[in-house]
Parts: structure tokens; C-alpha cells; sequence
């Protein structure tokens, strides 16, 4: 009997290794056909589980229009996909643009406009403190389902779309007390040193290699 392959993707980081390796047209890529030419003909693809941080509404209309549609088309397009979300939450921060803005207006030798002065403070002040979302979660729900699915005997090969080292503790146990082979992919963008050097071995997909995968 063929192994059973079943394909973990990481989300954010998968995009963002794909928008820097120059890849296209991204939200058009048909993951059944990636993930069906990734395995090859020597195993049979038993799933493939994408995990991202959900976009909360605060984030703006059209992001949160944009993940719906992605994801819903992402689901639609084989029943063997599965989607898998994480949180995204809201961290307020110190804008340092902001503190450089005000420190250079204050030091200024030069005599400007009154009103230009207190227009500038004030632009400076409003964004001293900004609002940035930050994904939370989705890399430890793939680490654990990897682990627990390992240990559920639901695959015989897994494959990591990711090349995040925060996943090589989860990889060493699945390889070596489970027996389960484990192989990372990526574009070039995502070198993956300590994830290469626990897996079977690291795929780098170069962009020609998606041509097909649309």
C-alpha cells in the first residue's frame, strides 16, 4: 500500500516566502495540484491542512473580505483541503517614526511657521502609540497536530510547507519516535537551516515550479 501523504501548510509565512521569491498571481494557485505534484505518484495525498491567523473585522473591511474569499475558494476546491485558523490579536505599540519625528521638530534651530510647528507636534503625538495585529497560535495548532496526527497513525509522510525552525522539535519526534518521514518545502526565500537538518530532506521549489499549479 502507498504511503499516506497529508501536507501542513503555514499560512503567513508560506505567502510571504512565495510574494519574495517573485511567484504571481498567488491567490490563484490550486493547492490540490500542488499538493498532488509535491507527492508525487508513490504516495496517495490523504489531506492538506492550511493554517493562518483569522483576520478580526477591526482589520478593515476588505482584508477580512479578502481572507473570506480566499479561504472559501480554498475549501471549494477539493474536500481533502482543510483550512485551520489561529488567532490574529491587537498589540499597541511605540511608533518609533513618530518619536523621530517629534524629537527632530523639537530640535530644531531653525525658526519655523508657529502654526507648521504645532501642526507637526500634534501629527507626531497622535501616532506616538499605533496598533499592529499580530498572528498568534497557528504554529503551535500545526506543531501539535503533526504530533498527535503522527501518533493517530493518520500519515506515513508528512510534508511542511514552511521553513520555520520553530517546527524542528515537533519534526525530531515524529521522525524518530514515530517512525514517520517528514520533508519541508519552500521557495529559495526560505533557507530553513534547522528545519533542513532534521527532515528528510528540504524542497526548495523554485517559481517555474508552480507554471502548472493554476
Amino acid at each position: 500500500m502507498s504511503d499516506r501523504a497529508v501536507l501542513f501548510i503555514d499560512g503567513n509565512n508560506w505567502y510571504h516566502y512565495l510574494k519574495s521569491s517573485g511567484i504571481t498571481d498567488l491567490f490563484h494557485l490550486d493547492y490540490a495540484k500542488i499538493s498532488q505534484k509535491l507527492i508525487g505518484p508513490s504516495r496517495d495525498w490523504a489531506g492538506t491542512r492550511y493554517y493562518i491567523g483569522q483576520v478580526d473585522q477591526r482589520q478593515g473591511a476588505k482584508v477580512y473580505a479578502d481572507q473570506r474569499k480566499f479561504t472559501d475558494a480554498l475549501k471549494k476546491t477539493d474536500s481533502r483541503i482543510t483550512v485551520h485558523f489561529g488567532r490574529i490579536e491587537p498589540r499597541e505599540t511605540e511608533s518609533e517614526a513618530a518619536k523621530e519625528l517629534l524629537g527632530y521638530v523639537h530640535a530644531l534651530k531653525t525658526k519655523i511657521d508657529p502654526q507648521v510647528f504645532k501642526d507637526l507636534i500634534d501629527l507626531g503625538k497622535r501616532h506616538e502609540k499605533t496598533v499592529v495585529w499580530v498572528e498568534k497560535a497557528v504554529d503551535v495548532h500545526l506543531a501539535v497536530d503533526l504530533v498527535v496526527m503522527a501518533m493517530r497513525n493518520e500519515y506515513d509522510a508528512a510534508y511542511i510547507l514552511s521553513a520555520d525552525g520553530d517546527y524542528t522539535k515537533a519534526v525530531e519526534f515524529v521522525r524518530q519516535s514515530l517512525a514517520k518521514k517528514v520533508y519541508a518545502a519552500c521557495p529559495p526565500s526560505g533557507h530553513g537551516a534547522e528545519l533542513a537538518r532534521v527532515a528528510n530532506s528540504f524542497i526548495h521549489l523554485r517559481s517555474d515550479w508552480f507554471d502548472d499549479c493554476r
